[in-house]
């Protein structure tokens, strides 16, 4: 029965996880699709080369809530259903893969950085404190915003054993951390080749972005151009 309870909140958290806020916020908001310029990345950091920062930051709250709230709550109300600390890491690692390949987006997602950082927040706020701290110096010094989350998700499995000790949890922590360097295969070379674009830089439109996408931030600046006249 608990296998079932701990196989149901992982599920319960995929599916949370699985609302791409990055789509939602910018169809809210008027904007192209994220999936339609840029990176084609729908999450926070390319909804900024949108312009718009307010849309952006809602993006990454969002985000990062959808990672937060579900571990939260299955610290607080898994000990009752007989589940633990590591059961609440899974239903983490769940709200993370739901965003990676959202059910509700044609598993079109994200990179997963800012709902990780809800994750680590919620699991261990000192943990967290101390990824996102690392991410901030990167990106401050750097201002590659693909860096600093690759040498964040490096650095977050090494805070958790050598500060607070290697425990079961841990298995779940790794996983997000392999995945997001995973996802940021594409950075990574254009970081090698000098092509990377810095934080709050506008790029031009995703080259690989889906069909409906593209057809949305078409139809998005033709309206603006109407609007011009």
């Amino acid at each position: 029965m608990t296998i079932l309870t701990a196989s149901g909140a992982v599920l319960a958290a995929y599916l949370v996880g699985s609302l791409s806020f990055a789509v939602i916020v910018s169809r809210f908001m008027g904007l192209a699709d994220p999936r339609s310029y840029g990176s084609g990345n729908p999450g926070a950091t390319n909804v900024l080369r949108s312009g718009n920062r307010a849309a952006a930051l809602l993006t990454l709250a969002f985000d990062a809530l959808k990672g937060y709230v579900p571990v939260l709550l299955a610290l607080i109300y898994g000990p009752r259903f007989g589940l633990g600390d590591t059961t609440a890491a899974f239903v983490g690692l769940g709200a993370f893969i739901g965003h990676l390949w959202p059910v509700f987006f044609r598993f079109q997602g994200g990179k997963g950085v800012a709902t990780a950082a809800g994750v680590l927040l919620a699991l261990n706020p000192w943990l967290g404190l101390a990824t996102l701290l690392t991410w901030v110096i990167i990106a401050a010094f750097f201002r590659y915003s693909s860096l600093a989350s690759l040498v964040a998700a490096a650095f977050a499995p090494f805070y958790q054993a050598l500060i607070w000790g290697v425990e079961p949890g841990i298995v779940a922590i790794v996983a997000m951390s392999l995945l997001l360097v995973w996802r940021h295969e594409g950075n990574i070379r254009k970081l090698i080749a000098g092509t990377e674009s810095r934080l709050g830089q506008k790029a031009a439109p995703a080259a690989h972005a889906p069909p409906h996408a593209r057809a949305h931030a078409h139809g998005h600046s033709h309206h603006h151009k109407k609007g011009k006249h």
